[in-house]
């Protein structure tokens, strides 16, 4: 599996999308949702942090920081040195018990390989959580990015194709209030911020089982988009092939790369299905 640099420049997406505070209750552990804060409050722009600056990021007491930051270094997922806090590779075990718990990725992984071999250009897998599209595997190029994506880099559904791509899937309560709670802000010139031409997209996109997103994410940055499905019919992830514009015109990927593409997630589609 291609591990690259999990960090990504898009962190104001990312923050965008942290789910609601729940209310706690008799399923609710506080002290292990202030751990998860305190985790998440590294980042690329903050991969070593004061105890003071943890703190503030979590939205926690100092006290409350201290103690959890002295439990995660005990465990070996935290380590300090001088008054700087950051996170050790042991971090990678929770979000690989997730990959390796699901036979998807596995199974994607050489059908994309293939594809990549062909087309040319880079291939990803990502799934929805909240307003982002999470990658869960990557077979790289070429760096056609400024944004450094690797597994576990986020960015926001809304101007994505793989996000448009499973967007396309809710309903339209589900979709109004995750677009509600996060409304699209212009990313380019090109971006689709208006919620009523966005539904339209999505409902084309829904209908032809694709989606092309030009530019609208990053000058220059041109997405093909195809869902992977489950036994049930049901878009439990998406796969696109990025390209650089200047190089890969939209046209060109409609007509050269779109027919490679399907096939490839209908065998993934295939594979998921067979391996339920």
């Amino acid at each position: 599996m291609h591990v690259a640099n999990t960090s990504v420049s898009a962190e104001p997406a990312a923050a965008s999308s942290a789910p609601a505070s729940p209310r706690p209750g008799d399923g609710y552990v506080q002290s292990f949702a202030r751990g998860l804060q305190v985790i998440r409050s590294f980042s690329a722009s903050a991969p070593q942090q004061t105890l003071s600056e943890v703190a503030q990021r979590a939205g926690l007491t100092r006290a409350g920081a201290r103690r959890i930051l002295l439990t995660l270094e005990s465990l070996g997922y935290v380590q300090c040195e001088g008054r700087q806090f950051s996170l050790t590779p042991r971090i990678l075990d929770l979000g690989f018990a997730y990959l390796s718990s699901l036979p998807l990725w596995n199974l994607a992984e050489p059908v994309m390989e293939r594809l990549v071999e062909e087309v040319k250009e880079s291939c990803s897998a990502a799934v929805l959580e909240g307003s982002d599209v999470v990658y869960v595997l990557r077979v790289p190029t070429h760096k056609i990015m400024s944004i450094n994506l690797g597994i576990g880099s986020r960015l926001p559904a809304y101007c994505t194709s793989m996000g448009r791509t499973l967007l396309a899937e809710l309903d339209d309560a589900a979709l109004m209030r995750l677009l509600r709670a996060h409304p699209p802000v212009r990313r380019t010139e090109r971006t689709i911020t208006d919620i009523t031409q966005l539904k339209t997209e999505l409902a084309a996109v829904h209908q032809q089982g694709w989606c092309l997103v030009n530019q609208e994410l990053e000058e220059g940055l041109v997405s093909l988009s195809a869902p992977i499905r489950d036994r049930a019919g049901r878009a439990i992830a998406a796969m696109n092939i990025s390209g650089q514009a200047n190089r890969t015109s939209p046209a060109h990927m409609l007509e050269h790369f779109l027919p490679k593409l399907l096939r490839a997630a209908a065998e993934i589609s295939q594979l998921v299905q067979r391996k339920a």
